[in-house]
């Protein structure tokens, strides 16, 4: 009977031998450290994110103290919580907005001389009196500068050699307006020191 009780107390100090062996105390110790330095590692994360997401730097120190203090749930907690948008997608977007209502606006037909919005249909500026297109012949259609030919009636505008197609794209190139005030969309000519 003392055989079995031997056995036990030699599985006893075998496990007790194997849990205070130096292979195990460095691998605990290893895993230790692993373990310390990911958790330090997300709290770390979570503070670049917020700081990427959050403007108000108060928000921006519970955020990281909400992904430090819990180890390991802190940072699902918070990416539960965390701004959908970075700062940067905002102000891009934000950007884009601006570019697009711009382009509406520039896109906007409008009268070359007093800059009044002027409908498609329209033969002259209500405001300013100004002549924008001429009718058709036939079926008084406004016809831009440059049609050979109504498209409303197909009646030809002209004869081609009749028509100053330099004078007309002159006419066009004056109504198209400058980008950013002060870079033309049509090239322009400038002067060379010869001609001078």
């Amino acid at each position: 009977m003392t055989f079995p009780l031997s056995s036990s107390v030699t599985a006893i100090h075998g496990l007790h031998g194997f849990f205070h062996s130096t292979g195990f105390v460095i691998a605990r110790n290893l895993s230790v450290v692993l373990a310390v330095v990911f958790w330090l590692g997300l709290a770390f994360w979570v503070h670049k994110d917020a700081r990427r997401r959050i403007r108000d730097p108060f928000l921006v120190f519970v955020a990281t103290l909400v992904g430090l203090v819990p180890p390991y749930i802190g940072p699902i907690v918070y990416l539960l919580f965390r701004p959908s948008e970075t700062l940067d997608d905002r102000r891009s977007r934000r950007v884009e907005l601006q570019a697009l209502e711009q382009h509406l606006t520039r896109s906007r037909p409008a009268c070359p001389v007093c800059s009044s919005p002027a409908e498609p249909d329209y033969l002259a500026c209500p405001v300013c009196m100004t002549m924008l297109r001429h009718p058709c012949a036939k079926c008084n259609a406004p016809l831009e500068p440059l049609w050979q030919l109504c498209p409303y009636c197909a009646t030809p505008i002209a004869e081609p050699s009749q028509v100053d197609l330099d004078a007309a794209l002159t006419s066009e190139a004056k109504t198209i307006t400058l980008v950013d005030d002060g870079i033309p969309l049509v090239p322009q000519t400038e002067p060379r020191v010869a001609d001078a």
